[in-house]
């Protein structure tokens, strides 16, 4: 492994900082995360852990000594905060009366979600197919795209992520899930990601260039069935233009190839839409969903197709023992009730302008900001050592995010040096502030660091 990758936050970070971190922590903390280390399996980005929580609420996560850290990652689970008391309650009643049902039988609540579900979404998206996980979703989906194609070829985009299953990281491209695999089903060509800060054309054209890319795999291979994507990138944000995606919905169009969003991450208001796609005016073929859906608290997840493709009923594409959970789709009804009652997607509209705004500034005060993109509450921060280069300030990201942690800001860090911010959707204004002036705070001491 290079030193970049060793430094890059995650499981197999050696950084200076990462040490650090332990040096200061207390001896009951240090014994319960060696406790950890001895007993799970160790795999890159898990382990060794960062602090022993003991609860969770709002925005907040609370380790074993009382310290609490605003929750600005929440691996996506978040939307509607910490142990929701609403979503807590349904999830009680259900377990009252129901709390499994056999995958031969059907319950009420999950007819009840899956009909709540498809009325959010475009018509032609009235299939639905549930699971515990969205690894899970996405073998469906890839499935499902080989039975209503008859090809067995994907194209994804570079150094993408749709889950940790041998399928999913087929289909994906980050190296720490595919070392050692050998082989992997399906077939995947790839694309590069639609960026625009670190765009691989010179000159740097429109974003439409990445979309002409994926025309030209299909015209010279017959037996791409699928192209698989996040809408919009949730890992270091990396968004998309309206051009770009309505050029891939066209092309799929007239090459007979199903479009599968993968919105497990960023789906049910994270950036101000309940689908990202919304944002786009196009209408995918299938779409994975996931992580939120849950609302934080069971492991639930959701492939939505069209009518037409339900044309596999003599194969398995599931077959999960929770497929029909009655605590997941209690727990979806509640996430949508609430996320429609609370009025959060126009809050999250709100909020949205109110970081760009907040973040721009910060752009303008640090040289080590290189860019600021996002939407919605999906936020991040790309930070360089030299903004005519671009050259990646990996050190002093670990450097930020381990001094936002000391200070109670949790966030994570992407692709080496991008930070990036994702709190619960019903974060007050006050505490985005207290947030960003810990970052601001953070920024300021590893500014005065680096050389003019």
């Amino acid at each position: 492994m290079n030193q970049e990758s060793l430094l890059i936050e995650g499981d197999v970070n050696f950084s200076p900082s990462r040490q650090a971190w332990y040096e200061v922590a207390d001896s009951a903390t240090l014994e319960l995360l060696k406790k950890d280390e001895d007993l799970f399996m160790h795999q890159s980005l898990s382990t060794p852990c960062l602090d022993v929580i003991a609860a969770a609420e709002g925005i907040y996560l609370t380790d074993t000594l009382g310290k609490r850290y605003m929750d600005f990652h929440g691996n996506n689970v978040h939307q509607i905060r910490h142990r929701n008391p609403f979503v807590i309650e349904r999830v009680k009643q259900q377990m009252d009366t129901l709390p499994f049902c056999p995958r031969r039988f059907t319950n009420t609540t999950a007819i009840d979600f899956a009909g709540k579900l498809v009325s959010l979404l475009p018509q032609a998206l009235n299939r639905v197919l549930f699971a515990p996980g969205g690894t899970s979703v996405v073998g469906m989906a890839l499935k499902l795209a080989r039975v209503v194609t008859g090809r067995h070829r994907v194209v994804s985009l570079s150094d993408s992520f749709h889950g940790a299953s041998m399928d999913a990281i087929a289909v994906g491209g980050e190296n720490q899930f595919k070392k050692y695999m050998g082989t992997l089903v399906p077939e995947t060509k790839n694309i590069p990601q639609p960026v625009h800060y670190r765009s691989v054309f010179t000159p740097q054209a429109d974003d439409t260039s990445y979309a002409d890319e994926l025309e030209k795999i299909l015209q010279q291979d017959s037996q791409v069935g699928a192209f698989i994507a996040e809408t919009i990138r949730n890992t270091d944000v990396q968004i998309p233009s309206r051009g770009f995606w309505q050029r891939v919905r066209e092309i799929c169009d007239r090459y007979g190839v199903l479009l599968i969003l993968d919105e497990i991450p960023i789906a049910f208001g994270r950036t101000g839409t309940m689908f990202a796609f919304e944002h786009y005016g196009i209408s995918p073929d299938i779409l994975c969903l996931g992580k939120g859906l849950g609302g934080g608290i069971i492991p639930f997840a959701a492939m939505v197709t069209k009518d037409s493709y339900n044309i596999a009923g003599d194969v398995s594409l599931g077959h999960y023992t929770h497929e029909k959970s009655p605590l997941g789709c209690a727990a979806g009804l509640a996430l949508i009730e609430y996320l429609q009652s609370h009025k959060l997607l126009e809050k999250v509209q709100a909020d949205s302008a109110f970081m760009a705004e907040a973040l721009g500034e910060l752009k303008n005060k640090y040289r080590l900001i290189g860019d600021v993109r996002g939407i919605g509450l999906l936020w991040g921060i790309e930070l360089v050592r030299d903004r005519s280069t671009k050259v990646k300030a990996i050190e002093e990201a670990g450097r930020i995010m381990y001094s936002c942690l000391k200070n109670g800001l949790s966030f994570k860090v992407s692709q080496g040096n991008v930070l990036q911010l994702s709190p619960p959707l019903t974060i007050t204004r006050e505490e985005l502030q207290k947030a960003l002036s810990v970052l601001d705070t953070a920024l300021a001491a590893e500014t005065a660091v680096i050389a003019p």
